[in-house]
């Protein structure tokens, strides 16, 4: 079956273009059967385009992959849906980590579009373990910093009211600034303890909006006065199933970001969010599936990310902001992984999107 007969009173795309994706397209028949693929798609399947079409899909991938169950639930509901961080291992084509995403083909909803896009298992066992390693790290100082250094600090901080009380005006200078600094560090060691491996959350229904409302108040009231901000909301979206004081500071943390990126001119942050059917991620333990299809979107026309810190934006102490202690987007990672969610990243000039994806409250209507 070729791509016109699959579509046929629309002009389908001309394989040429399908061929010079780098990610694997592929089209299965009411029977699982390949009827379509481009050569990115021959390419992971390590088998030839011959060979693979009109050959079942069981026949290529094992039978129990996350990849025909979700084949299944698309065909069923007619809703294009989406997969994350499905592992996809057969001796032919090695180990790999993938997103799914599938659909079906007007006119034909026996057929399937499905597209992966892959990340290796070695790629994502590292990155997985360089932010775990990370974490941990700062765990580690947190507690090594709240032992052998706040308990000192006290002691110094002591000391320097006491001189303070016997200096002139010009010595006083200087104890202000002991006790300033002395305070500002214990702050420091304050923030990273939030840091700890056991997260503290009291999870119920939330009402996203109330809460995003509320940010955008406290913003509008002091550091974002001057920029404009747009409000979209869906107003059908269920609650959310999370920890509302979490949820302030995760958005309160991303709107700050916003704002601070946003021009001095012409400065604006769009807050929005909306309701995608069908996403999920794997649980840490591997043994099923979490579904965040609640979003929320942060964006903002600033500059955006610079290349090199793309990758590293959620590690802590890394930031663009002069005398920043670049704490704060690695909290917001840690507290949307501990609600079970996803945050990620879109930039370009003029265009810096955070979305963040978060599971709702469960038997909520949409």
């Amino acid at each position: 079956m070729s791509v016109a007969e699959i579509a046929p009173d629309q002009e389908a795309p001309p394989p040429a273009i399908l061929n010079a994706l780098a990610d694997p397209v592929f089209v299965v028949g009411a029977g699982n059967e390949i009827v379509y693929l481009n050569l990115a798609a021959e390419q992971f399947f390590q088998t030839s385009m011959t060979a693979l079409l009109g050959a079942t899909l069981e026949s290529v991938i094992p039978v129990d992959s996350p990849v025909l169950a979700l084949i299944g639930k698309v065909r069923a509901t007619g809703n294009s849906m989406s997969q994350y961080d499905v592992q996809m291992k057969t001796p032919r084509i090695g180990e790999h980590v993938v997103t799914i995403d599938a659909a079906t083909i007007p006119d034909r909803p026996e057929c399937v579009v499905i597209t992966l896009q892959q990340r290796s298992i070695a790629g994502r066992i590292d990155r997985s373990l360089t932010h775990r390693g990370a974490a941990r790290s700062v765990s580690a100082m947190a507690l090594m910093l709240a032992h052998e250094i706040k308990n000192p600090l006290s002691g110094v901080r002591g000391a320097a009211q006491l001189l303070e009380q016997t200096s002139d005006v010009k010595d006083r200078e200087l104890t202000r600034l002991i006790i300033e600094e002395t305070d500002r560090i214990c702050a420091l060691v304050d923030r990273m303890e939030m840091f700890t491996d056991n997260p503290r959350i009291e999870r119920r229904a939330v009402n996203i909006h109330e809460v995003l409302h509320h940010v955008v108040r406290l913003a509008q009231n002091g550091f974002g006065t001057g920029v404009r901000f747009v409000e979209a909301y869906d107003p059908s979206l269920p609650p959310a199933f999370g920890d509302r004081d979490q949820l302030i500071q995760i958005f309160l943390n991303l709107v700050k970001n916003a704002v601070e990126a946003a021009p001095e001119a012409d400065g604006e942050v769009v807050i929005s969010t909306a309701y995608q059917q069908g996403v999920s991620i794997a649980t840490p333990s591997g043994d099923g599936q979490v579904r965040v299809p609640l979003v929320v979107r942060i964006q903002d026309n600033g500059a955006g990310v610079p290349d090199d810190l793309r990758g590293h934006l959620f590690d802590p102490f890394i930031t663009t902001k002069p005398g920043g202690s670049g704490l704060g987007l690695a909290l917001v990672a840690k507290f949307v992984g501990d609600h079970g969610g996803v945050i990620d990243l879109e930039t370009q000039h003029r265009r810096t999107v955070f979305r963040v994806m978060l599971p709702m409250m469960d038997g909520a209507d949409v």
